[in-house]
């Protein structure tokens, strides 16, 4: 997640509209010590008896021609700083036209008021970002220039959102619709009967800081702007955005404005712009926006080439998208809510990151010039720190050619810019979060065989960011406490350490900044070693221990050092410093790369055993898994630190609960991960924090079907019991020779959860994990279910293995 700063739906041709309201879906969760604590299993079980991974005991699959748009709810997610957005976009697309209620990063579920309907949105940042060319219409004079005082009043039951829709009756009576294609957004805007139907475009605000903007009425049906805005979490370099807004019809006048100073009759400014309508017999004003991040021309051709069509061509057109889209994944079993909550999490998994090419090919490269995408799309906005955990893994599954796409566009952001990106807007880096999130990136797509011609180009990238720091005309902060990680084998935390360009310093958390630049070591060593660089692999794979420096033996846990060596800050791990939004328990089991180590060095299995019971509350969780989830685990959106139990609504616990898988207990695995589910809701307050452009959603996609990314930046997915008795994916040929893999667990409930055995294609399996290469060659796995755990998966060979 980024750097976190505070500040029901139904495709409308459907006959109901779902809501965003109704109970939280409710997970299984019981069990104990195999062999050792069989009783507390028992009991367990049957205090989970009235639980199921979702409500009720409907099992009916949906209808293979069902629209799956029905399913998503867009208001999940925008309560309780979820920070989603409900308005319309497409997979993917750099439109996401969502109104804007006065949260720092668009929409609140609490707010009543409507500023504006701006065009850039990022799903679940936790900072202000987008927000670019609010639009809102209005009746009367133009009295007021600041949005945040001519904002419109709404109530809830007039709104309705759908994948690629949106619509609000104001309460001053004109109703918006918002609709939207990969580069336009559509609004359609019905008056009451009236000679003075204003809309008014507002270029000088925005969520971010805008610095510089130009309004040009170009004729009576056209209004051109530039914006240049800077800002995220903290300061930024200035990135600009073009938009040409066309309407449907001639307005009858317009004006713009200078701060508060409205020129009727004026044909540029520097504020923004009002175009009135008379709606006195044609009550509905439509309008095309199209966006370009390169220049007036960009956004010029992208409403050539994808405006010119009705309201509801686009708004069918963008269903239909989405049904596409969704249909790729087919789950049978659970009840509605279950599959509503799944269904929207994997409709906010496929929002980002966004195009970044106009229709032409052209993008702004982060060199600030204007390059030409030949042979790929080029896309933008890089959450890495969050996505390459989950979201990076779902979209090489199941979007694979996208994902290609993505991968090359890093690169091609190193070869423009001279440096990897950390966590990269539209055209520029912000630096946010530390450690290294870009190399498990590109080497996730590497091993899921995203990379083939650009392996080199990506290794080259790779290894001069894992070696080296940004000279200092770059404005990317890279592995900045690279020189004190390589000569003492960690990171020194210095308090508040500030680097000299915008963001965040690896110095202000070393504990886990040496964390995860150890796991990108690991996972460079596998590429390194693949692509036959020999003496790089063994030197990253030496590195890639350098979480043991941080290892205190009096302690047992991961403490952050001082440049001098000493261990730093109090030595409970509840309250430890030098970790990024966590505290030494979370960090703990962040080295997927080689987990036998971690539980060696805590003392053994059974030890292990016992702190993971504890971080988890697992007594707890067997008597009332979502009690725990919600009372225990979760103390507000925000609260990342003074805690020593299991934080599901952030990344450095997104892998926590599959470490069982590395203990001998994988049925713990299913507890804690099936408690966890029940934090996923179908209500605006369904999400646990920030969904971080889909990371949380994510993963809670890959933890219902059962197949998780334990090591990430590597091939090794983890199993655990799905939620659902049967899903089936619809795979690329191209990257899944097969084309389709079905996962099934017939039976599923919350009395029998626990799986007996697994078996792949009809082979017995006796391991807790799969490699990418045998998903490709599977076309089933099946899960054989029961009421009690079984020594499946408790071998010591059928943990996940160590990357070496």
């Amino acid at each position: 997640m980024a750097l976190r700063l505070r500040g029901a739906a139904a495709d409308v041709e459907a006959v109901t509209v779902l809501g965003p309201s109704g109970p939280g879906a409710l997970a299984p969760s019981a069990s104990g010590r195999f062999r050792s604590a069989l009783r507390l299993c028992v009991a367990g079980v049957v205090a989970a008896s009235a639980l199921s991974t979702a409500p009720g005991t409907a099992r009916a699959a949906e209808p293979r021609d069902a629209r799956l748009t029905d399913l998503v709810n867009p208001f999940i997610g925008t309560a309780n700083e979820g920070n989603t957005f409900p308005g319309a976009a497409v997979p993917f697309g750099m439109v996401q036209l969502s109104p804007d209620t006065g949260h720092s990063t668009g929409y609140d579920y609490a707010h009543h008021r409507i500023r504006g309907f701006s065009l850039v949105h990022l799903s679940g940042v936790g900072c202000r970002l987008g927000g670019d060319l609010p639009v809102l219409p209005t009746v009367g004079d133009v009295a007021q220039t600041d949005y945040a005082k001519y904002a419109a009043a709404f109530r809830h039951e007039n709104e309705e959102a759908s994948p690629g829709y949106y619509r609000v009756r104001l309460d001053s009576g004109i109703e918006a619709e918002l609709t939207a294609s990969a580069r336009t957004g559509v609004q359609r805007y019905t008056f009451p009967a009236t000679d003075k139907a204003d809309v008014l475009l507002n270029a000088g605000q925005a969520l971010h800081r805008t610095v510089a903007t130009t309004v040009e009425i170009l004729d009576d049906r056209t209004v051109r702007t530039a914006i240049t805005g800077r800002g995220f979490c903290r300061d930024t370099a200035p990135y600009t955005v073009y938009t040409l807004t066309r309407f449907d019809r001639p307005f009858t006048a317009y004006g713009t404005w200078d701060g508060t100073t409205v020129t009727a009759g004026a044909r540029s400014g520097r504020g923004g712009a009002y175009l009135r309508f008379d709606t006195t017999r044609d009550r509905t004003v439509e309008a095309t926006t199209a966006l370009s991040y390169v220049d007036a021309a960009g956004a010029a051709g992208n409403l050539r080439a994808e405006g010119g069509r009705s309201f509801d061509a686009v708004r069918e057109a963008a269903r239909r998208a989405w049904q596409r889209r969704l249909a790729d994944v087919r789950v049978s079993g659970g009840d509605s809510t279950r599959r509503r909550t799944f269904y929207s999490a994997l409709y906010r998994s496929f929002l980002a990151p966004d195009l970044g090419s106009d229709a032409d090919g052209r993008y702004t490269g982060w060199d600030q010039r204007i390059h030409r995408a030949r042979g790929f799309t080029y896309y933008q906005n890089w959450s890495l720190w969050d996505t390459y955990r989950t979201q990076s893994q779902l979209l090489s599954l199941l979007a694979p050619r996208e994902s290609r796409d993505m991968a090359i566009s890093v690169i091609r952001v190193a070869e423009e810019s001279g440096w990897l990106p950390k966590w990269g807007y539209g055209t520029v880096e912000t630096n946010i979060m530390t450690g290294d999130p870009v190399t498990p990136f590109l080497t996730n797509a590497y091993q899921q065989g995203l990379l083939h011609g650009y392996e080199e180009r990506a290794y080259r990238a790779l290894r001069k960011n894992a070696d080296g720091v940004p000279p200092a005309d770059s404005p990317a902060v890279g592995r900045d406490a690279n020189p004190d990680y390589l000569a003492r084998g960690y990171v020194p935390y210095i308090k508040g350490h500030e680097p000299p360009k915008s963001g965040h310093s690896d110095y202000a958390f070393g504990g886990s900044a040496t964390l995860e630049y150890a796991l990108s070591d690991a996972v460079l060593a596998q590429m390194a070693r693949a692509l036959g660089h020999t003496a790089d692999a063994r030197r990253y794979a030496a590195r890639s221990h350098n979480y043991r420096n941080l290892f205190d033996p009096s302690t047992r846990f991961f403490r952050a050092r001082a440049a001098d060596g000493a261990f730093t800050g109090p030595s409970n791990p509840a309250q430890s410093v030098g970790f990024h939004e966590g505290t030494a328990w979370q960090y703990q089991w962040l080295v997927p790369q080689d987990l036998p180590d971690v539980v060696r060095l805590i003392g053994g299995r059974r030890l292990t055993d016992d702190r993971l019971d504890e971080f988890f509350a697992y007594r707890e969780l067997l008597k009332n898994p979502e009690r725990t989830a919600r009372d225990i685990w979760v103390n507000g959106p925000y609260a990342f630190y003074g805690t020593d139990r299991y934080n599901p609504q952030n990344e450095p616990d997104l892998l926590a609960p599959y470490t069982y898988l590395s203990t001998g207990q994988p049925w713990k695995t299913t507890d804690v991960v099936h408690a966890a589910l029940t934090l996923f809701t179908d209500a605006p307050t369904g999400l646990t924090g920030n969904d971080d452009l889909g990371t949380m959603s994510a993963w809670d996609v890959l933890s219902s079907i059962g197949l998780f990314p334990v090591q990430p930046g590597f091939d090794t997915w983890g199993l655990s019991t799905p939620v659902f008795d049967r899903v089936d994916l619809r795979l690329d040929r191209r990257y899944y020779p097969r084309g389709a893999l079905t996962i099934t667990a017939p039976g599923t409930s919350p009395e029998d959860r626990y799986i007996q055995a697994v078996r792949t294609d009809g082979v017995t399996h006796e391991r807790t994990y799969l490699t990418t290469g045998a998903l490709r060659a599977l076309r089933t796995v099946h899960y054989t279910v029961g009421p009690r755990p079984s020594a499946w998966g408790t071998a010591q060979q059928a943990a996940p293995p160590a990357l070496k």
